[in-house]
């Protein structure tokens, strides 16, 4: 037993910095970050499309937009493309947080086709949902328009035309702080030939709405003019009202842009593109971009008008801006996400999937969403358990702000092929041009296009989607961490408390001592 006269000495200071060291070691520990996400699936892999019930359907959903209504949390809206049998859209909508859906027709003027449909919540809690129509054999798309519904998607007005002409690549944003002002951004072709853009300079536009999609301001321009190969624009909304938009820039990628694959699989482009993210701090008016990646290498082909998109999410509370995408500097495909704190001037880049570095396996598509305690969530196609990298799982990963991505969970209960799918008798299969992923504090919903149903001849795609829980989710930290922080703290204060008296008893001793040497 240490007799309490000893802790006076070197071994009472020892003593005193072991505890102040010990306890601020566990708040650090207690404090690092975030609560790491416990996340575990509570539905998954259940079809969310009214056709998968019937075998014999035969059609493919891909490319889900999923939103959430900011004034009714359980109200959900899902828009795919349908390229299966004949081009068109799918809206299916739910009012108990994702558990039930049910269909609901978009009218679509005179006897065109609706195709590439997109959905948003406007902050009141109307739905909008965008379109374009294709029109003649050729199915070339002659204008965008936006419909709305006040019911929570179960009935749809009348569509308002937002621009004429030869419209590809149309998606739509809604500011969260502005009721009934939205965004749509789109790729505008000055000419369209089978599967490919036969000329360059098609233009990334956008148009704004301040009465819920009544009448829309004139198109202004996205992009620098010198960029000629743009595509896959990806509108957000972020803090004060900014407006932002994520696309590529193919630089001198003719393989793909023009076309010259002539629509057949291969190797990709083996040149570079550039990921690019243009702001507008005045409404859609004037735009200034910044370079987000200056040489992303493309992992796979595709046909330039139903490009993959980037995926953007803004975390609106905390200022951040995050950007996600495949790229093969590796060697093969991995999902990387980009992150700027300071509204798109700097980036910081970090890869996703916790795979090992050039396995040889296909992470792609990634699909971003922020939930309002800063969580973000990646959602992905994953072929890390095909070594013949073919067939694909669906894999979920989240950060919590230190930059780190928790151990991937998977969604999907077993795998699919890659392989089926529009343009799969080409050996170019599409399964869409994005995924859906919506995130709240405690659960996730998740939605992708599962092959399973088709085979090499049928090429049936449907949507397949995925409730998930965060145990942490509510944003809080842990009762563990809480009471470590509290023992932390207790411990810190005992040692400070030990050190600052062996202090003063030092300064009252030499005191004493000059007293007796006067």
């Amino acid at each position: 037993m240490i007799a309490p006269r000893a802790l006076g000495g070197p071994l009472g200071a020892l003593l005193g910095v072991a505890l102040l060291s010990l306890g601020t070691g566990g708040i650090l520990l207690s404090a690092n970050g975030e609560p790491r996400p416990d996340p575990r699936v509570l539905e998954g892999n259940l079809a969310l499309n009214p056709e998968a019930d019937d075998p014999g359907a035969l059609i493919a959903h891909n490319s889900p937009a999923v939103e959430r209504n900011p004034s009714d949390p359980s109200n959900l809206a899902v828009a795919s493309r349908v390229d299966e049998p004949d081009f068109s859209c799918g809206l299916s909508v739910s009012a108990d947080g994702g558990r039930r859906w049910s269909a609901t027709a978009i009218p679509v003027p005179g006897d065109e086709k609706c195709y590439t449909p997109d959905v948003a919540f406007g902050a009141e809690g109307t739905l909008y949902v965008s379109f374009v129509t294709l029109t003649g054999k050729g199915n070339v798309p002659d204008a965008a328009w936006v419909a709305s519904s006040a019911d929570g998607g179960r009935t749809l007005s009348r569509p308002t035309r937002v621009v004429r002409g030869s419209v590809f690549q149309v998606r739509m944003a809604a500011d969260p702080d502005a009721p009934r002002r939205l965004y749509v951004t789109w790729l505008a072709a000055r000419d369209v030939a089978l599967r490919r853009l036969p000329t360059v300079g098609n233009p990334i536009r956008s148009a704004r709405s301040e009465d819920g999609g009544r009448t829309w301001s004139p198109p202004v321009q996205v992009n620098d003019s010198r960029r000629v190969r743009v595509l896959a624009g990806s509108p957000a909304v972020g803090a004060d009202g900014d407006l932002y938009v994520a696309y590529l820039d193919l630089l001198e990628d003719r393989l793909d842009y023009e076309g010259e694959h002539e629509g057949r699989g291969g190797p990709p482009y083996q040149g570079r593109w550039q990921l690019v993210l243009s702001r507008s701090q005045d409404r859609g008016r004037t735009w200034f971009e910044r370079v987000i990646e200056r040489r992303l290498v493309p992992t796979e082909r595709f046909i330039s008008l139903l490009p993959p998109f980037p995926s953007l999410a803004v975390d609106r509370h905390r200022n951040r801006v995050f950007v996600g995408f495949q790229d093969g500097s590796l060697g093969d495909s991995d999902v990387v996400v980009w992150a700027s704190s300071d509204r798109g001037a700097h980036w910081t880049r970090r890869r996703v999937n916790d795979t090992p570095s050039r396995d040889r396996t296909t992470q792609s598509l990634p699909e971003l969403a922020v939930a309002p305690n800063g969580r973000l969530d990646v959602v992905y196609y994953d072929r890390r358990a095909d070594s013949a990298d073919v067939r694909n799982e669906v894999s979920l990963q989240s950060s919590t702000g230190d930059g780190s991505f928790s151990p991937r969970l998977r969604l999907s209960d077993r795998a699919f092929d890659s392989r089926i799918g529009f343009g799969s008798e080409r050996n170019l299969a599409d399964l869409g041009s994005r995924l859906g992923l919506v995130s709240a504090d405690a659960r996730v919903l998740a939605v992708w296009s599962d092959t399973r149903a088709g085979s090499a001849s049928i090429r049936r795609q449907d949507l397949a989607r995925a409730l998930v829980r965060f145990d942490n989710g509510e944003g809080g930290t842990s009762a563990l961490r809480w009471l470590l922080r509290a023992v932390s703290a207790a411990v810190a204060l005992a040692g400070l408390a030990l050190l600052i008296g062996l202090a003063l008893r030092r300064l009252r001793a030499d005191g004493i001592g000059r007293e007796d040497a006067m």
